[in-house]
């Protein structure tokens, strides 16, 4: 008989629903700092993880990457994909779902939707980021491009940076107006510019964060100002880029994971041998993050797995909390562990079985 009972069998389900009642119970700003100080702490233990850059298929129009890591306890991953043009079959450019399993026994102890988490933890990052990156006296942001992690980006640096005054810009300008009215209660001033120049004339913080395939100048260097931080979120894929590459010997460029950043973000357009900084040595204490107040900073922010297992044990355990944690059943219950074939019950059912007449 097996020492696991049929409870402890179980794995934990976090649905897109789940995810919206612990938002809707906790407010935005409490998930928002929740998901951002699980990331930092395991961005402080940085050594103690298992780390691979992320395995990734490109199809036509769109990738699918799987995003695994480890530490002593748990390993995760991430399923993710990215389909720039999904909105046009009613889908989200990115869907994704992901596990959290027993490193002792490989039990899988929660599976989760990562779509809506995803968003919630890419923002927590770039806030994360930005309080070591950017002016502390931040207060204008302008953000380029307006879809489905539009929000989240504009949500986390208003209650975890204090940035009162966005401007936006999009291709679609009916994607800013959706913005504009998402944001319509924070009290935050929104103005939907005519032009990126326009957008990021007078910002602190410009955040990036479009979804086309191609190597793109959506940022040029004319654009940038002293003390800018820049927080480009949408490049990361090889062949996916959104700055003008003149850009980067302008800045301080920051990175989460390097041998995957050097593939994926903005430092493929740049030689192999360009400076960077990581950015769990700047939250240890152990490298310089801003320095002055005309340095201009970017975050090449390409998503990295650690961030995900973080979001993962943070819904995990404030599910937990709120009483929102759906069982599900994923490993058969054996009488005997070392025999498997007994639980289809075929034996018995061939048994119960009319007999089979013999052949001619």
């Amino acid at each position: 008989m097996s020492h696991l009972t049929q409870t402890n069998l179980n794995t934990g389900l976090i649905r897109p629903q789940d995810v919206a009642r612990i938002v809707q119970r906790q407010g935005m700003k409490q998930t928002l700092e929740g998901v951002m100080n699980y990331i930092l702490s395991d961005y402080l233990r940085w050594d103690e993880f298992d780390k691979s850059s992320r395995v990734a298929k490109y199809v036509q129009d769109g990738v699918m990457e799987l995003m695994p890591i480890a530490d002593k306890q748990n390993y995760s991953f991430k399923y993710v994909n990215c389909h720039p043009h999904n909105p046009q079959e009613g889908l989200s450019t990115v869907l994704a779902f992901g596990a959290l399993v027993d490193n002792s026994t490989g039990k899988p102890e929660v599976i989760c939707e990562l779509t809506l988490t995803t968003a919630l933890r890419t923002a927590a990052m770039s806030a994360l980021a930005a309080k070591h990156l950017a002016r502390s006296n931040s207060r204008r942001m302008a953000l380029i491009g307006n879809g489905c992690q539009s929000e989240f980006q504009a949500l986390a640096f208003h209650y975890l940076l204090g940035i009162e005054h966005l401007s936006v810009y999009d291709l679609d300008r009916a994607a800013s107006q959706k913005l504009a009215d998402n944001l319509c209660h924070t009290g935050m001033t929104v103005d939907i510019a005519d032009s990126v120049a326009d957008a990021v004339r007078d910002a602190d913080i410009v955040t990036t964060v479009t979804a086309e395939y191609s190597r793109a100048h959506i940022l040029t260097p004319e654009m940038i100002k002293p003390g800018m931080h820049i927080n480009a979120v949408g490049g990361d894929c090889p062949g996916k880029t959104e700055l003008h590459p003149d850009i980067l010997p302008l800045a301080t460029v920051f990175v989460e994971f390097e041998p995957q950043t050097r593939v994926e973000g903005e430092l493929q357009n740049v030689g192999a041998d360009f400076p960077v900084r990581h950015l769990w040595q700047v939250f240890q204490g152990q490298a310089k993050g801003r320095e002055t107040d005309t340095q201009i900073t970017l975050f090449d922010s390409v998503g990295f797995a650690l961030e995900d297992f973080s979001a993962l044990v943070y819904m995990r355990d404030t599910a937990h909390k709120l009483g929102l944690m759906q069982p599900i059943s994923l490993v058969p219950e054996l009488a005997d562990p070392k025999d498997l074939f007994s639980y289809l019950g075929v034996g018995q059912v061939q048994r119960e079985a009319e007999p089979i007449a013999a052949l001619p």
